[in-house]
This record gives structure tokens, sequence and C-alpha cells, in this order.
């Protein structure tokens, strides 16, 4: 026959345990809440997450110049990509090929 088991509850104290070492904590003490916002997801991301191999002495003529070594290169890159975009086309026409 087998015995009828039943949990029982853990007992309530009312007395409080006062630690000196470890008081509880007060509003005071938390302060106000603070709210942290970040930028949060941009509405259209215009640059890309990418992965390039550069010279070890182009890194650090860029980095030694300070903080912002990655904007910096960006717009170097820009530089290039609006100087070679502006740029007149060749004088020689492409033939058509006619079909």
């Amino acid at each position: 026959m087998k015995h009828a088991t039943t949990a029982k509850l853990p007992k309530k104290t009312s007395v409080e345990v006062a630690d000196p070492d470890n008081p509880a904590w007060t509003e005071e003490m938390l302060g106000p809440p603070v709210i942290k916002r970040g930028r949060g997801p941009q509405a259209a991301p215009t640059k890309v997450l990418t992965s390039i191999r550069l010279d070890a002495d182009v890194v650090e003529f860029f980095k030694s110049q300070g903080d912002g070594y990655q904007s910096r290169i960006n717009e170097t890159l820009r530089k290039e990509v609006d100087r070679n975009l502006t740029r007149r086309p060749s004088s020689t026409p492409r033939k058509r090929v006619s079909t």
C-alpha cells in the first residue's frame, strides 16, 4: 500500500534578517530610472558591412592620423569614385554591332 505524500509549503516568518554588510536596496540608492535608447535600425541603410584586405602600411597611415580612420578611408575611396565618374569618356567611339 502506498502512502500519500503532500508537499509542505515553506514556513512564513515575520522575522527580517538584517545583514549590515548587505543592506536592502532603497529608491535613493537606485536613483532615477535610466532609459537607454540606441540609434535603432536605419530607415534606408547607406553603408554595407564588408571585409577587405589592405596593406598594413596603408592602414597604419590612416590610423596614425587619429580616430575615424575608416571614415577617412571611405572618403578617399569616394573621391576616387567621383573622379572616375566625372572623367570624360574615351575619344574613340564604340562600334555598333548590327543584328
